[in-house]
């Protein structure tokens, strides 16, 4: 009798999510009794009307790992427990299909379900696990704040970004003798920040670990500008924030959408920095969704490759309400619910914030 897998991508973009299909169809594939299953736009292909699911085999999934985005698309809207809604007012509310969802996997034959999401995504993971759903969690975000994973697939592909970002952004810094700040994503973890800011050669680096005192910044700046001379790099992460400062954010005005938009830090710091009157231009450079696109570097088509067939082998296991990590140099299974009680993120005493702080990297302290 054949199997089904189901398989769903979820909250923002990420490269490394084809590989992950990719391999999880693969391994299936030597079980012979298993059918794998996709569902268009994370949940939604299932609780659409009608439903949006798809058959994924060897041909669908062919040479996929080398493309950026996900083939059987995603969503950071809503989701089964808090499905948006329209009344006849025109007002939005949302509703709890969760129990709807899991019915609609019974009939549709699903054994199991691998969910591929951040930490929204796994959350609802865990909350389906606890109504009776076999699911298996896959750790995605560029953002690395996922703990319990030392990486998340996606995460060097970012950096990697960036940090070609801060390479580009030096020479016109030294040709024009300007101050240049980049901003990264990272939301409220400074991990993309912290790790190009150090493969770049950046002269500061803010990170949300650290609420940053303008006055140090001053004095980093002025040891590089003199009389109109010189330049320096800023790498500041979205959600930092200065001393009795708060996160910038920008209205989110989409339906569905709950997490707050965090955006501006760069423009800010900017206008905080004028204040000084250094003598120098200062731009800044927002790289935005460019971080998330494009085809995964090497590492992430890797640790995707390796989650994928481990998250299979999970569901053979019949290991449910786990999910799989990277405890180097071991791909590992941990319960989504220890993988959420904690977000991830930089330890202020680890190796990467002594390094920095060796090339008086100022962190804004």
């Amino acid at each position: 009798m054949t199997k089904r897998a189901l398989v769903l991508t979820g909250g923002g973009d990420c490269p490394g999510l084809n590989a992950v299909i990719r391999a999880i169809v693969k391994r299936a594939n030597l079980e012979k009794n298993w059918e794998v299953l996709g569902s268009i736009n994370a949940f939604d292909g299932i609780l659409n009307e009608p439903n949006e699911i798809v058959v994924l085999d060897a041909q669908k999934v062919a040479g996929i790992h080398v493309r950026g985005g996900t083939i059987i698309g995603t969503t950071n809207k809503g989701g089964p427990l808090a499905w948006p809604i329209k009344d006849n007012q025109g007002n939005w509310s949302t509703v709890d299909r969760s129990d709807e969802l899991i019915r609609r996997l019974q009939y549709l034959g699903v054994d199991a379900v691998i969910n591929i999401g951040g930490d929204g995504s796994q959350r609802i993971s865990q909350a389906l696990y606890e109504k009776g759903l076999n699911i298996i969690g896959v750790p995605k975000t560029i953002d690395n704040d996922l703990s319990s994973t030392d990486y998340t697939f996606g995460f060097q592909t970012a950096v990697d970004v960036a940090t070609d970002a801060v390479d580009k952004l030096v020479t016109t810094a030294a040709s024009h003798n300007r101050i240049l700040i980049l901003e990264v994503m990272g939301r409220y973890a400074g991990w993309i920040a912290l790790h190009s800011a150090i493969a770049g050669g950046a002269e500061v680096c803010l990170i949300p670990e650290i609420p940053y005192d303008l006055n140090k910044i001053y004095e980093k700046l002025s040891r590089r500008i003199n009389r109109g001379r010189g330049f320096a790099i800023i790498v500041i992460a979205e959600g930092a924030r200065a001393k009795d400062g708060s996160i910038s954010y920008k209205n989110a005005d989409e339906i569905g959408y709950q997490n707050k938009k965090l955006g501006g830090a760069g423009d800010r710091l900017m206008e905080e920095l004028k204040q000084f009157d250094l003598g120098v231009d200062i731009r800044v450079t927002n790289l935005g969704h460019i971080q998330r696109g494009g085809s995964p570097c090497a590492f992430d088509r890797i640790l995707a490759t390796q989650f994928g067939v481990a998250a299979f082998e999970l569901i053979l296991e019949k290991k449910f309400g786990h999910m799989v990590a990277y405890n180097y140099p071991n791909i590992v299974a941990v319960p989504i619910q220890e993988a959420i009680e904690k977000y991830n993120y930089i330890d202020l005493s680890s190796e990467l914030i002594k390094t920095a702080r060796g090339l008086d990297m100022n962190l804004g302290d």
